[in-house]
């Protein structure tokens, strides 16, 4: 086609002669088609090519960023197929297929696809690159097409008769097949299958993974930057034989399927040419069609203990580890559950482990294992809680003490006691902001005079997606948008707020890896004073930001400017 397209061109004095010569040099270069390499050189638009291709052929054009294809009729043509000839299924009425095509002049493409589909051929004409890009989303890449192959193959096996299917049989409630249940788990195609799932979880970059069975499904998703994906949907039949192996893996008891069990899996694994340890935290939930599973991975490698690189401003960040270095006192961090508050307590401790420093921390459940730092797991079922564990470090000559979480009256009572009596306590509390973490300790019964003299510094903390650095681009946002999204009139003159298109880095997402935001509240003494005479969380706030807090809203606001995040993100986990 370059030929009678760069003739077509110069015909309609779109392009000179010596541009075409230019651009099938590029191509010869580089690879492509003609008009890919016209758009590259920045000859011609891609709609301009559209356009003169749909007039020359007599043929309707179409942009596919405005048309959602028939997943139905997409299924008609192979992935491999529809790259290999830069097309698009679009829709079936009666005998004939419409379909988008790159070329509309190769005749061995509608040839090909007719004869397998057996449908009629009726083109229509779009961009390569749009073509392109439509492929990817109602295709997926080319690495998630061989994952779903490879999903396949493994659930697959009780076809053709080359697997027996082991089916457990359940008497009643109470009464099972246990050795029907462990024979079911050590089926080769089940360990298999579970093994994938762990190691996929990890190749994906996955920070939680759930089984979850329902009446007629069993479906498998994973948390991935926060987000959950669904990933597979294995047999149900399979759900009994996949919870018994991952309850095996454990160590927990595969009898057991009317009360919660917690455990831990280790693995070991081949990791871009490196061997990891990895650590799953097993939660077992009766459910009611079964037993739900979540498996929250802990992966050593991705605890970031720099505290330059978890996200905070620099002014932040100096109040921060001003306020962890004083000998005493109560440094507090705040946040949802899954907003990176173990990180940001174990940053803290890294910074602070020193040989002469005793370190004593309670954990429920202990994530990460820190040299040189004296972890304990708490055990509610023998009475070993959070207050229990503080009274007994206090008896332990600690130097710092990290508790972590203040839940009740008693924790609090007990961790200010030991801020006022010369150690430096780290926790963390579920507020939805700083200044509100004042209100909550004293709603829990401590006395104004106490907070205020014990805390140093509150941080309140949230995660948002990281744009992908693949496929950033620049957002046209209108300057009103970012004005009520809280930039000041002159700010939203000059920000140019980014997101992600998608591309096979980050899975199609726009998005990969994630980023800290923080709200830093030093105690100051003005501050104290307003604690004194029960200033509500909103004076405490106004005065803060008098003083130069940087907001949650805020800091999200600056890793927007600077392209590290997006408004949506940001507006999404935080509040003006």
């Amino acid at each position: 086609m370059s030929g009678k397209l760069g003739e077509l061109l110069i015909r309609e004095s779109l392009l000179t002669p010596a541009q075409l010569q230019q651009a099938l040099d590029y191509q010869r270069e580089h690879g492509g088609r003609l008009g890919s390499s016209l758009v590259k050189l920045a000859f011609l638009s891609a709609d301009e090519i559209t356009a003169i291709l749909s007039r020359q052929y007599g043929i309707p054009s179409i942009n596919l960023e405005y048309f959602e294809a028939d997943p139905g009729v997409i299924r008609l043509i192979p992935m491999e197929t529809a790259l290999k000839y830069q097309v698009l299924p679009l829709s079936r009425v009666g005998s004939s297929l419409t379909l988008a095509m790159a070329d509309p002049a190769n005749v061995y493409a509608m040839d090909d696809i007719k004869f397998m589909t057996g449908f009629n051929i009726e083109p229509v004409v779009a961009s390569e690159a749009s073509i392109a890009e439509a492929i990817k989303k109602n295709y997926g890449s080319v690495e998630e097409q061989e994952r779903k192959k490879e999903i396949e193959e493994l659930v697959s096996f009780t076809e053709d008769g080359e697997t027996e299917s082991v089916e457990v049989e359940v008497e009643d409630d109470s009464s099972l097949n246990l050795a029907a249940l462990e024979k079911a788990a050590e089926e080769v195609p089940v360990i298999r299958l579970v093994n994938y799932i762990l190691t996929d979880a990890v190749e994906r970059g996955a920070s939680d993974i759930h089984l979850e069975p329902y009446e007629k499904e069993y479906r498998v998703r994973y948390r991935i930057d926060g987000e959950l994906q669904n990933i597979m949907q294995p047999p149900v039949k399979l759900r009994d034989a996949m919870i018994s192996r991952i309850k095996i893996m454990a160590k927990l008891d595969i009898s057991e399927k009317r009360l919660p069990q917690d455990g831990r899996i280790m693995i070991r694994m081949q990791h871009k040419n490196k061997k990891k340890q990895l650590d799953f935290r097993v939660s077992v939930l009766p459910t009611l069609f079964g037993e739900k599973i979540v498996m929250r991975l802990l992966d050593k490698e991705n605890l970031r203990l720099d505290m330059t690189r978890l996200g905070f401003e620099p002014e932040a960040l100096e109040k921060f580890q001003r306020a962890i270095f004083k000998p005493y006192g109560m440094v507090l961090v705040t946040g949802p559950t899954g907003s990176g508050k173990t990180n940001t307590l174990y940053s803290s401790i890294a910074q602070l482990n020193k040989p002469d420093i005793n370190i004593l921390t309670a954990e429920d459940p202990v994530e990460f294992q820190l040299q040189g730092i004296n972890q304990v797991q708490m055990k509610e079922q023998i009475g070993l809680n959070f207050a229990t564990a503080l009274r007994a470090f206090l008896r332990q000559d600690p130097n710092i003490i990290m508790v972590g979480e203040i839940r009740d009256f008693e924790t609090a009572e007990i961790a200010i006691k030991a801020a006022l009596t010369g150690h430096l306590v780290l926790s963390t509390l579920h507020t939805n902001d700083a200044p509100s973490t004042i209100s909550r300790l004293m709603n829990m019964g401590i006395e104004p005079f106490l907070v205020a003299t014990s805390v140093h510094l509150i941080c309140a903390q949230r995660l948002t997606r990281r744009i992908c650095e693949h496929c950033k681009v620049e957002d046209k946002v209108r300057p009103q948008f970012l004005v009520d999204a809280g930039y000041t009139p002159t700010e939203a003159k000059s920000v140019k707020p980014c997101h992600g298109e998608g591309c096979t880095a980050c899975n199609n997402k726009g998005y990969k890896g994630r980023v800290g935001l923080y709200e830093v509240l030093e105690i100051t003494d003005e501050l104290r004073e307003l604690i004194l005479v029960g200033a509500s969380a909103l004076e405490l706030r106004k005065k803060a930001i008098e003083q130069g807090m940087i907001s949650l809203r805020r800091s999200g606001l600056t890793k927007v400017a600077a392209g590290v995040t997006t408004l949506e993100e940001v507006i999404r986990e935080t509040m003006l």
